[in-house]
């Protein structure tokens, strides 16, 4: 089977950027942007309550620069995630993304993430009320079951559900969620991967997109999956080891350009950098989402250190970067950079 190159309107996600707490904000997403052009990049999850209520620029404010990105949605009544989808498609979002798939205790009390694999029709009522009130991509990500599902059927159940009411496209994580007894932490590497689930899924629905997440670390590894597959979410890869996005608009999307190299990428986030420093934003907010850029490679450590300790200092700015920066320069960076 090959890859059906199914388009969502207006961007092709052949790589994404899973949502993370914590980690995939705006300043985060700024940062990525640099590296790929193509990437589809994530929101972190906020739930229905916070868009609906609570303070909408602070939440889900972005900025022009990081498209295609895509705001992932927690919650389960139908019609607030219609009215939330709405007020996300009014910030100029190009896909909005329900959540079935995080295992915390605090979502489950909830009722919405990873519980949800239990309850496909009112994950598919969801979608019907979303693709209804918005007219940009209304896509889902899930786990393959959870506790003791079986996940041959309860995926199928999921993307029967989610595909009849709708759905642009299912993203996978290729693990269960276990709700009792193991973290959240521990839900992202115990249960065991099981990417031929996704590949069986595949060949069921060879219409419709289907995104492969969960334990993907590098390219050379994930890139054979797109001979069945549609798209690639990397997570912590991605985070931890930034340097590899740089490669992605030529090897997944066919772009002709050269590789974004990790000292092109902190010399093109200087402008958004400085823009956000001029707007109050402390550097450590920003500079924390680009410690692992070098990672492998010769003053790393350095360049970890440098933003660790010095960008936490009241009043610092640029230079705290470009000290960094030299710590990891080869000798000549521009014949370095052109390599």
């Amino acid at each position: 089977m090959t890859t059906s190159n199914r388009l969502y309107t207006g961007h092709q996600p052949r790589f994404s950027v899973a949502p993370m707490m914590e980690w995939t904000d705006r300043h985060c997403r700024a940062f990525h942007r640099q590296l790929s052009s193509h990437a589809l990049l994530y929101t972190e999850m906020v739930t229905t309550g916070a868009v609906i209520h609570g303070d909408r620029e602070h939440l889900i404010g972005f900025s022009d620069l990081e498209h295609p990105i895509a705001c992932q949605l927690g919650g389960s009544d139908p019609k607030e995630m219609a009215e939330a989808a709405k007020i996300v498609a009014g910030f100029g979002y190009d896909e909005v993304n329900i959540n079935v798939g995080c295992p915390s205790d605090r979502v489950q009390s909830g009722r919405f993430g990873a519980c949800l694999m239990q309850e496909p029709e009112l994950v598919a009522a969801c979608v019907s009320a979303m693709k209804d009130a918005v007219d940009i991509p209304v896509t889902v990500k899930c786990r393959i079951g959870v506790d003791d599902q079986d996940p041959e059927v309860a995926l199928d159940n999921m993307a029967d559900a989610v595909f009849k009411a709708g759905s642009d496209a299912l993203w996978v994580h290729a693990r269960k969620a276990w709700l009792q007894g193991l973290s959240p932490k521990e839900n992202r590497d115990i249960p065991p991967l099981d990417y031929d689930r996704v590949l069986r899924l595949k060949e069921h629905y060879a219409d419709k997109f289907i995104g492969l997440n969960g334990g993907l670390q590098t390219l050379d590894q994930a890139e054979p999956f797109l001979n069945s597959l549609d798209g690639l979410m990397f997570g912590r890869a991605a985070y931890h080891t930034p340097q590899i996005m740089g490669e992605v608009d030529r090897r997944l999307y066919g772009a002709d350009t050269a590789d974004v190299s990790p000292w092109d990428a902190v010399r093109a986030h200087m402008a958004y950098l400085e823009d956000q420093l001029g707007k109050g934003v402390k550097l450590a907010r920003m500079t924390r989402h680009m410690l692992g850029l070098f990672h492998g490679r010769p003053g790393a450590r350095s360049w970890r250190r440098i933003l660790t300790v010095e960008a936490i200092k009241p009043g610092v700015g640029l230079e705290v970067v470009e000290k960094a920066l030299a710590a990891v320069s080869p000798t000549d960076f521009s014949q370095e950079a052109a390599e």
